[in-house]
């Protein structure tokens, strides 16, 4: 005791906005229930495993610490099974969360020396047992931030509710018998909230669902809110109220009063139609789902190094499926596991390490791959005769998600998120916080240059360069290697719906598209239309063709089932792509400019033509616009595919919403095309001449610490040939990227289930070991029939010469 009042000073009363840890280690994935518990420092109030609470003594030299040490309790008895009536788990009604109780056991430890003093005590000084008090009453951290999450995404209250005029119309609606007004549809039937009229539902892209007449009543009424009449029943929270101005689902706290004025009793009503949200996850259940899932397959599991499983914390199977892969490649593997502890890691990480991206990036690392949270769980209380059961726990990389999305507004919620953005937004962040440090750069290893070569109606060319991590492929469909497949299947549908009859799961025919159709698609030449050619100086036509300058280490395909078709609705591809296990991509190496071929002249200093050529085409602009996109966002679309057309400018607009100069104005980020002479004076001043200055600089895309890095990086940087291709005599090299040979491996890759990629589910494939692995979430287990014509990325390893 007299220790411990010694060391008084070191102990804080922890203020209600304090962050306080105490589920999990900061360093590790330890929590209350691990073998040794968790020890929470009662200064910085961060929580350790017994493992590594002396780490940060001898970090920190705080030595007094709360130590929480849960253990499960046995079951009374076994309590019977109840069907659920609700979409929830862990609410009454809901799907049985089957979580054990636990009891906790609490004691005041004191480093180094590991005196223990037991919590409750009268004994205890009052500033402990306050401190103490503070601690188990508090909301965890981790539990705030999940929280904080969840509450981003529930649907919100109209505007329009409060005030919601309704029309003395004398309209009365009856329970039951309702058709739209103008057609013939009875279900997916919405309720006008202002005058009454009940009309079917937006039309899906495959044909369902309406004929559009309750959105057209809205664009003719202006009346803001319509209710789904099938959802509505006594319970009102669970009613689809859809604001068509606020353009989402809403929340009317008046629906029972809105109900009331057209006459409908709303408790007498049954449930007769799911919700918009019921009926998305619904479509989920299909052939896709479980093939892709490999439901009904004896899938044995897997336990150990590198079989670890991540639990889904609401919605982040996105941010799973990408990161088992990214940690069964060597580059990831080495930085943060082979060759970085986790002492290592904690050590050179500040104060708080759950805000460092390196340390967490180093403990989902050693989560992932030392095995030590891959065990089978034990399904008996009683650890004599417990049995091991086919499940894992899993890892929870609650941390790691927090801090990977600290600089991300969508990937902090617990929305579904589009893999390809969370992987582009990961490869970004870890190159950043490589960025000038001597530690290897893993995300370099996925780093490629893509050269464009554009060719007027003069003969003259020109090439753009720029560097990327996925190479997104469009799909061409009419390339599809089961044509008469198709046709059949075609006239089987339309034989069907003449007979208003459905087709089954194993009747539907996909188009089958070559994985070489598409890479071809890539490469193939395409016309450029209304392009500024300065040795013209007017508008033509240029031929498009694309390259490779570098082959990467790993190869992501990114493939693009994701479209829009016309009248800009947004549609899935229901396609097949048929994915050999090793590919060679040599044919798709740019060589640069050729002999015999002459350079388009840089514009006239003055002459104004340079601005016309960097014009944003205000069609297309306007277009884009029109359906939600940021105008600054849309010009640079426009700009930097040529005005070559929406399609072009939309796919550009979808691979770049996340780069980090997104929003930079354009005079400095496009139609500036020249070295700023400011950055060129701050490397001078460092000491380099101006010459090698501008070259680092275009080698770096401007980025003065990137190009600082390039000529450290580059011994032979003040004699290299210029960056500039169009000026170049050859295909210039970037020393900061890897580059071999053509050929490659499929190493794994991860699927999508649902209707958008802000929806559904995600699902990785990894060939681990000689054989192929499904790591769904938690559930790790041998691969019979990975679904390898699925995938939305594919990650490609190169093979060795």
């Amino acid at each position: 005791m007299e220790l411990l009042r010694s060391n008084l000073s070191r102990v804080r009363i922890p203020e209600p906005t304090t962050r306080i840890y105490k589920h999990e280690c900061c360093i590790s994935f330890d929590t209350p229930k691990s073998e040794g518990g968790l020890f929470v420092d009662m200064s910085t109030f961060l929580a350790f495993g017994r493992d590594y609470v002396d780490w940060n003594y001898e970090k920190t030299g705080n030595p007094v610490y709360l130590h929480i040490k849960q253990t499960k309790k046995a079951d009374a008895e076994d309590r019977p099974s109840k069907k659920p009536t609700l979409l929830a788990i862990g609410l009454d009604g809901g799907f049985d969360n089957s979580e054990p109780q636990y009891e906790e056991f609490y004691e005041i430890v004191i480093l180094p020396d590991n005196v223990t003093l037991p919590f409750p005590s009268v004994e205890l000084p009052e500033k402990v047992r306050l401190a103490v008090d503070a601690i188990l009453l508090a909301e965890g951290a981790e539990r705030k931030e999940q929280l904080a999450s969840w509450t981003a995404d529930k649907k919100l209250v109209s505007k329009y509710a409060t005030d919601l005029q309704q029309l003395d119309n004398g309209v009365a609606v009856p329970p039951v018998g309702w058709k739209c007004a103008k057609c013939d549809k009875t279900d997916n039937l919405w309720l006008n909230l202002t005058d009454g009229t009940i009309l079917c539902g937006r039309k899906n892209w495959d044909g369902t669902g309406g004929n559009d007449h309750a959105v057209n009543h809205y664009k003719e009424t202006g009346y803001p809110l319509a209710v789904k009449l099938g959802t509505v029943t006594a319970d009102l929270e669970g009613a689809d109220v859809y604001s068509y101005p606020e353009d989402e689902s809403v929340v009317d706290p008046l629906l029972a009063h809105h109900l009331a004025h057209f006459g409908i009793d709303f408790s007498s009503l049954q449930k007769t139609e799911m919700t918009t949200a019921e009926r998305e996850l619904d479509q989920n259940f299909n052939y896709d789902w479980n093939r892709i899932q490999e439901t009904g397959e004896d899938v044995e599991p897997l336990f150990g190094p590198g079989y670890t499983g991540l639990v889904n914390l609401g919605n982040s199977c996105y941010l799973a499926a990408t990161m088992q892969v990214m940690f069964s490649t060597r580059s990831f593997c080495s930085r943060y596991y082979l060759d970085q502890r986790l002492k290592e890691a904690f050590t050179t990480a500040p104060a708080d390490p759950t805000v460092d991206l390196n340390m967490q990036l180093t403990k989902l690392a050693h989560g992932l791959l030392s095995g030590k949270y891959s065990g089978p769980v034990l399904e008996k209380d009683n650890t004599a005769n417990a049995v091991s059961s086919q499940k894992q726990e899993g890892i929870r990389p609650r941390m790691f998600k927090s801090v990977i999305a600290a600089s991300h507004p969508e990937f902090s919620t617990m929305r579904q998120q589009d893999a390809l953005e969370f992987f582009l937004h990961f490869i970004d962040q870890v190159e950043r916080i490589n960025s000038g440090t001597h530690n290897f750069d893993p995300s370099r290893s996925f780093k490629f240059g893509i050269e464009e070569r554009l060719q007027c109606s003069s003969g003259k060319v020109t090439y753009n360069r720029r560097n990327d991590y996925i190479l997104s492929l469009n799909i061409p469909l009419e390339k599809a290697v089961n044509k008469k497949e198709l046709a059949e299947f075609q006239n089987l549908k339309a034989e069907r719906a003449a007979g208003g009859k459905e087709l089954s799961a194993d009747e539907i025919v996909r188009p089958r598209v070559s994985l070489k159709d598409c890479l071809d698609c890539f490469s193939t030449p395409e016309e450029v239309h209304d392009f500024y050619s300065t040795a013209l100086t007017a508008r033509t036509t240029a031929i498009k063709t694309a390259g490779l300058t570098s082959f990467p280490d790993y190869l992501v395909l990114h493939m693009r089932k994701f479209v829009m078709e016309e009248g800009w609705v947004p549609k899935k591809l229901d396609v097949y792509i048929d994915v050999p296990e090793t590919i060679d991509i040599s044919s798709m190496r740019s060589n640069g400019i050729q002999p015999g071929e002459e350079l388009l002249p840089d514009s006239a200093a003055g002459d104004g033509e340079q601005s016309i050529k960097l014009l944003a085409d205000n069609d297309i602009v306007a277009q884009l616009v029109s359906m939600g996109f940021n105008l600054l966002h849309c010009q640079k679309a426009a700009i930097n595919t040529s005005n070559s057309g929406v399609e072009a400018a939309m796919d550009w607009l979808l691979n770049h919403m996340s780069d980090p100069d997104i929003d930079a104005p354009i005079s400095e980020n496009v139609q500036n095309p020249d070295i700023d002479q400011s950055k060129v004076d701050t490397l001078v001043s460092f000491g380099f001449e101006e010459k090698l200055a501008r070259k680092a600089l275009k080698a770096s895309g401007g980025d003065v610490e990137k190009a600082t890095e390039w000529i450290f990086s580059s011994p032979s940087a003040s004699t290299a040939s210029d960056m500039d291709v169009t000026t170049s005599s050859g295909a210039a090299v970037d020393t900061l990227m890897p580059d071999g040979g053509g050929k490659y491996r499929l190493l794994g890759f991860v699927s999508h289930i649902g209707t958008s990629t802000h929806c559904g589910h995600y699902v990785a494939h990894i060939n681990k070991d000689g054989r192929w692995v499904i790591f769904n979430d938690e559930k790790v287990g041998v691969s019979k029939n990975p679904p390898m014509d699925m995938g939305y990325l594919y990650f490609f390893e190169r093979l060795e010469s």
